[in-house]
């Protein structure tokens, strides 16, 4: 279940399926951009450990490394050190925070309708329990606020990729007034669990990017703003 909690002057959200992962998904005044100071402050990180990848819709995975604060045509990060912190950025596109229970490590995947078609979260999965040996049923997932399948009409080329990239499309792709509109939440989702993924290990956030506008940016909504929300991550020790 999604919940918030404020955070300086603005909210900041979160799923209770995750307690021992330190994430998140900003909101309109709390974006890190504007609140990096903040948001170090908030994690506890020193502003050089909070680090993004340069995303360009793409289906690169990689993983954080200390020292290293530039990742070129990335989509995914995985973090698997305790000094680090990772923040993706979102206006539209499907966040999906990733986290293995038993070896303690996460990831934030970047899911547009590319990444999606190109599978970029069982990708990101995969490299995960590549590195750790971890079975399938411990990793959970966090799909965070995105356009909603009320919002987001696209053309043929998004839906034959989706078509492609997801086995039963049913409630993914729907008819409104004649237009294909596309589910990219239950998308992400629904490709989780035809890699193996439990269902009881994935919670989808509720809040469509475009109706909730007042709470997250929105490229279409706003004609192609620059703004952007964000997805963060940090690991915390365990006992």
């Amino acid at each position: 279940m999604f919940k918030s909690k404020k955070v300086g002057n603005g909210l900041i959200y979160y799923s209770d399926l995750i307690p021992e992962l330190e994430h998140f998904f900003t909101g309109r005044d709390t974006n890190v951009d504007d609140n990096f100071d903040l948001i170090c402050k908030y994690l506890g990180v020193a502003p050089e450990n909070l680090i993004h990848p340069n995303q360009t819709h793409s289906s690169n995975v990689d993983f954080a490394k200390v020292g290293q604060s530039e990742y070129k045509e990335t989509d995914a990060l995985i973090l698997t050190n305790f000094e680090q912190a990772v923040y993706l950025r979102f206006a539209d596109c499907t966040p999906v925070i990733l986290y293995d229970k038993k070896a303690n490590i996460g990831a934030i995947a970047h899911a547009g309708w590319r990444g999606t078609v190109a599978q970029i979260v069982p990708k990101t999965v995969q490299k995960m329990i590549e590195y750790t040996k971890s079975d399938l049923s411990d990793i959970y997932a966090v799909v965070g606020p995105a356009i909603g399948l009320c919002c987001y009409e696209v053309g043929d080329e998004v839906v034959d990729g989706i078509k492609q990239s997801v086995k039963n499309t049913k409630d993914i792709i729907v008819m409104h007034n004649g237009k294909p509109h596309v589910d990219l939440k239950r998308a992400n989702a629904k490709q989780l669990t035809e890699f193996g993924v439990p269902q009881e290990n994935i919670d989808i956030c509720p809040y469509c990017t475009s109706c909730d506008n007042d709470k997250f940016f929105s490229y279409r909504k706003e004609h192609g703003t620059t703004h952007r929300h964000n997805a963060v991550i940090k690991l915390i020790h365990k006992p």
